[in-house]
């Protein structure tokens, strides 16, 4: 299956490593960009928006690489990146300054693509680049805090010397249960790794996910420093930062300044859906990853050969902050890390399938109506809306790999079967009643 998906890296390539674009002189940059992919004029990458941040870059010398990108020059995606407020932290030269913009609490995403994976642009994100705002309440973290969580009288000196213009920090308070709060912990980014060596590249069987390119490591004098900022409990483990590529930073309701919940209008903007067309093509696209999405138990069921069956599930993970939206519609699901393998008894596996799709349905339902509802008011097009998600599901599932459509009488069932072809533990699941 690996050798299926198709890399276009010349786009941003310099011999073979990845050359990330800086936000300044974005139309300059975004014409020029458009012109080494020899597109039309309707097919100019997206800009992301959001709140700049400028980070530091640094080289390290500890890297894990996800298997399917070992035969990739990926320099850019092999560096630990950390905001001006950390410099006191770290006894390095940075190799230079890149913008991006926030992401969530504690992450970074170019605000153009990096490259193009599978007809799709994806941008650099970085996972672990530390928080702005306190744990324990919802004032900013500042020198005065921090400083007050050290023992160290040098550090806490050149903290109070050093400029603060927009302070971020990566502390070592216990968060999360793998994680310090405002980074990333090894084992938190080894699961996510894990995932990702999973998929092709981006596809487990039709759940569509970010994935992690890179588990960069901070130096471990980084790491003792950073261990020292601490309210409670300290965290003990590696302190690593994910480099991923993301199709946007679009969430479907939370952490995120663009929400389908939120501001769907500015998202047909952004994506430029300016007609009926794409618009459904749009609705497809996200009714298809969707319920890819309710039903990733079944994309990745295994036969223990013992009377029990393991998938993927999620743990303290939700489609509605966890998962981003690509321009064309397509759900990704990007905090990895949520993701754990469950076993249950044969008996047990449609009680797990139909907990599974119940958990997201209605954040899916949810995003759906709201963008049914933009592109109504928009284009004008109005169809009874039983018969246009029947319609949309019809065409979404033809080609699943599990899932499939079946009418019967006033109800249409999604008919959920599996990738082992197990019949036995195929399921029926009503998805609309008349």
């Amino acid at each position: 299956m690996v050798g299926q998906s198709e890399f276009n890296w010349g786009f941003m390539s310099e011999g073979a490593n990845l050359v990330i674009v800086h936000v300044k002189h974005v139309d300059r940059e975004l014409q020029q960009l458009k012109a080494n992919l020899g597109l039309r004029d309707s097919r100019i990458p997206v800009q992301l928006n959001g709140q700049p941040v400028d980070l530091d870059v640094y080289e390290t010398s500890e890297v894990l690489t996800n298997k399917h990108f070992q035969d990739f020059g990926m320099r850019e995606f092999e560096r630990f990146c950390l905001p001006e407020s950390m410099r006191p932290f770290v006894d390095l030269v940075p190799t230079g300054t890149k913008a991006f913009i926030a992401d969530d609490n504690r992450g970074a995403v170019t605000a153009l693509p990096v490259l193009e994976l599978d007809g799709s642009d994806f941008y650099l994100s970085v996972k672990g680049i530390g928080s702005t705002t306190n744990p324990f309440s919802q004032q900013l973290l500042g020198k005065a805090e921090i400083c007050s969580l050290l023992k160290d009288d040098r550090l806490k000196d050149m903290i109070v010397n050093s400029e603060e213009k927009a302070p971020r920090y990566i502390t070592g308070e216990l968060w999360l249960r793998g994680s310090p709060y405002g980074g990333q912990g090894l084992e938190h980014a080894t699961t996510s790794m894990r995932v990702s060596e999973m998929a092709d590249f981006t596809s487990i069987h039709g759940f569509r996910i970010a994935p992690v390119v890179k588990i960069v490591f901070l130096p471990e004098d980084v790491e003792r420093k950073i261990k020292e900022i601490y309210w409670y409990r300290k965290f003990a483990g590696r302190i690593v930062q994910e480099t991923r590529l993301v199709p946007s930073n679009v969430r479907i309701y939370f952490h995120s300044g663009s929400t389908i919940g939120g501001n769907i209008s500015a998202i047909y903007k952004l994506f430029e859906i300016d007609e009926n067309e794409k618009a459904l093509e749009f609705l497809k696209n996200f009714v298809k990853s969707g319920i890819a999405f309710l039903t990733l138990f079944i994309r990745s069921l295994r036969s223990n050969e013992d009377g029990t069956y393991s998938g993927l599930d999620f743990y303290d993970v939700w489609l509605d902050k966890d998962a981003v939206l690509a321009p064309d519609g397509t759900i990704y699901f990007v905090d990895l890390e949520g993701l754990e393998w469950i076993n249950v008894p044969e008996k047990k596996v449609h009680e797990k399938i139909d907990d599974q799709i119940y958990r997201s349905l209605y954040e899916f339902m949810y995003a759906y109506e709201q963008i049914e509802r933009e592109r109504s008011e928009r284009f004008g097009y109005v169809m009874e809306r039983k018969a246009q998600l029947e319609y949309l599901l019809k065409e979404a599932l033809k080609d699943d790999d599990v899932v499939q459509v079946a009418r019967e009488g006033d109800r249409l069932q999604l008919v959920l079967g599996n990738i082992l072809g197990e019949k036995r533990l195929i399921k029926e699941f009503p998805i609309i009643d008349w």
